[in-house]
């Protein structure tokens, strides 16, 4: 079975973890944690990080810091991970959903603006599976409308946009560190300011709120969201060669272009697209809609090929009907491509030689569909 990631760990990487528990720093007061959290914000170029369980804790956290009160609303992409969107309802704020881009995949911009009203708080901007959003647009509205702008950046790390990498531009941003990513801590995940105050009160969100006198007499309902030394000692050894490992990725997508752009049954997005460079986190093919995606995949399966649907929108999730959560408008290129778009193995541990059986099989099983 070829699987669609296939993390790269080295004997490097676990001697590093062993390294850790030989010493006995395994929970989240081992010192590789903020040795990890000062090389993240300095190759990112912020100034605070706090290193958390995971990408989801570090939006709950991100939203939690903005102090919202009920029908206050935030700008998120309908086409998004629901972390997203379960961020803001878990504080009683409101999601506001903005259909997606067909070439980008990501949030339109000129809807996203045209959804500001008195009432926005923050606008959640993320960067979608392969090319960045345009997040200096953005900043540049928040700004204007001094609106609290949270940078997504889970599947961009090592990333550039217009010179500087993603993370960079947001008031808060957040990073995910799970077994998919660039850099992988196994679970994991980071959020980034520039604010010293915002900052302090991440500390205390991840760590339950404890005490300033009285350790045991909490100031704020909080959570166990820390993020352990093993982690971290992973997490610094991948960090060494994370500028290959994106050369890496983009060699994965180029090829996998290369082999299926001549396809007229399927739609695959290019290395570069005007100013934007697609990193290829995932690669992602759309099938026309006279093929049958599921005897596709189910085809490709038979022949050791995993694969994985795209996310699906927010509008259309089972929870949010059964809590009665509505939302206005229409998200038309959500719906179309969250139904006939999935992904290709496409983890850092993807050789070419999967690549090319993987793209084969392809070509072969559409000119037959």
């Amino acid at each position: 079975m070829i699987p669609v990631n296939k993390p790269e760990i080295t004997k490097v990487d676990a001697q590093k973890v062993y390294r850790a528990v030989k010493e006995g720093w395994v929970s989240s007061s081992g010192p590789q944690v903020k040795v990890f959290e000062n090389k993240i914000k300095k190759f990112i170029g912020k100034k605070y990080s706090s290193a958390v369980a995971n990408g989801t804790a570090a939006l709950e956290i991100a939203i939690k810091t903005l102090n919202l009160k009920k029908n206050d609303e935030v700008i998120i992409p309908n086409f998004t991970i629901i972390s997203n969107a379960l961020a803001v309802i878990k504080q009683n704020a409101k999601p506001i959903l903005i259909d997606c881009d067909l070439q980008t995949w990501n949030m339109k911009i000129d809807l996203m603006e045209n959804a500001i009203n008195k009432n926005t708080k923050a606008i959640i901007a993320t960067h979608i599976y392969g090319y960045p959003i345009e997040i200096d647009k953005i900043k540049k509205i928040c700004k204007k409308k001094k609106i609290i702008l949270i940078e997504d950046a889970a599947e961009m790390f090592g990333h550039k946009y217009k010179n500087k990498y993603c993370g960079y531009y947001g008031d808060i941003s957040v990073f995910s560190f799970y077994a998919n990513k660039h850099i992988t801590t196994g679970e994991g995940g980071m959020i980034l300011t520039n604010d010293k105050a915002i900052n302090d009160k991440v500390n205390d969100l991840r760590n339950l709120c404890f005490g300033k006198i009285n350790r045991f007499n909490h100031d704020d309902i909080g959570w166990n969201y820390r993020f352990t030394n093993l982690q971290a000692a992973l997490g610094l050894s991948q960090l060494k060669r994370i500028n290959n490992i994106i050369k890496k990725k983009k060699k994965i997508g180029k090829l996998y272009y290369k082999l299926l752009s001549k396809n007229k049954t399927i739609t695959i997005q290019k290395p570069k697209l005007n100013n934007l460079e697609n990193i290829y986190w995932v690669v992602g093919i759309i099938i026309k809609k006279k093929i049958n995606i599921d005897i596709l995949r189910k085809k490709l399966f038979k022949f050791g090929i995993e694969t994985r649907s795209f996310f699906w929108p927010m509008n259309k999730q089972k929870i949010f009907k059964k809590l009665k959560i509505k939302f206005k408008g229409s998200f038309p290129n959500s719906n179309y491509i969250s139904k006939y778009g999935f992904y290709l193995p496409s983890g850092i541990g993807t050789t070419s030689k999967d690549i090319s059986f993987v793209c084969k099989k392809i070509n072969q099983v559409t000119k037959n569909l």
